[in-house]
């Protein structure tokens, strides 16, 4: 089992850890890594791109010349695609990118993801955490002790509204729960920062 050691808030050092093998001591499939990100990128996609075809287009409705005799090409209409001003063809409408991965392989993504945290000694465990009043200077605070200086994500066991309004203005940094854990959040952030209870927790529900 990968055993880390585990931190208070001001940085001090109060044993070692245990984590579940299962979750976060597998070997990272990348190419279902790959494959999770590309899913969740898709699914924020709005998809509210669009353009008017010839029958969307204001106007028109008379034909411009008549068929025959006049020696030019003949028209239907001046909003045809051909014209200046005319419809678009084959243009976006909109639509929704999102799709869904089998559930087994979504799991096996985040296990893969959190293990690949622990290969790289980019998760740092933390007994606790406990801010008192939303501040910023606080989680200011411990990442400093934590020596943290790039972007870090944190996993808590639940909602915390003062650590969430603290880590909001932050941008380096998100605040997310056990249930909301995803790939993409833990591919781009640097370091992951989880309680020791949210670690019991992922253990028992993503293995």
């Amino acid at each position: 089992m990968p055993k880390v050691t585990v931190f208070k808030q001001d940085g001090s050092q109060t044993g070692d850890f245990e984590l579940n093998e299962a979750v976060f001591g597998i070997e990272p499939n990348t190419h279902v890594l790959h494959e999770a990100v590309l899913m969740q990128r898709a699914s924020r996609r709005q998809g509210t791109h669009a353009v008017k075809n010839r029958s969307e287009v204001r106007g028109g409705g008379r034909k411009p010349w008549r068929q025959k005799g006049t020696g030019r090409a003949r028209q239907g209409s001046i909003r045809s695609p051909q014209w200046v001003g005319g419809g678009v063809v084959f243009g976006p409408t909109p639509r929704s990118y999102s799709y869904k991965l089998p559930k087994k392989v979504r799991r096996l993504a985040l296990r893969s993801a959190l293990s690949s945290k622990v290969q790289e000694n980019s998760l740092v465990v933390l007994e606790g955490l406990a801010i008192d009043a939303p501040k910023t200077k606080e989680v200011v605070k411990l990442l400093s002790a934590l020596n943290v200086e790039k972007k870090a994500l944190i996993v808590t066991t639940e909602k915390d509204e003062n650590v969430l309004r603290s880590a909001n203005n932050l941008q380096s940094v998100k605040v997310l729960t056990v249930e909301e854990v995803n790939v993409l959040d833990l591919l781009t952030h640097d370091q992951l920062i989880i309680t020791k209870d949210a670690a019991e927790k992922a253990g028992e529900v993503f293995a």
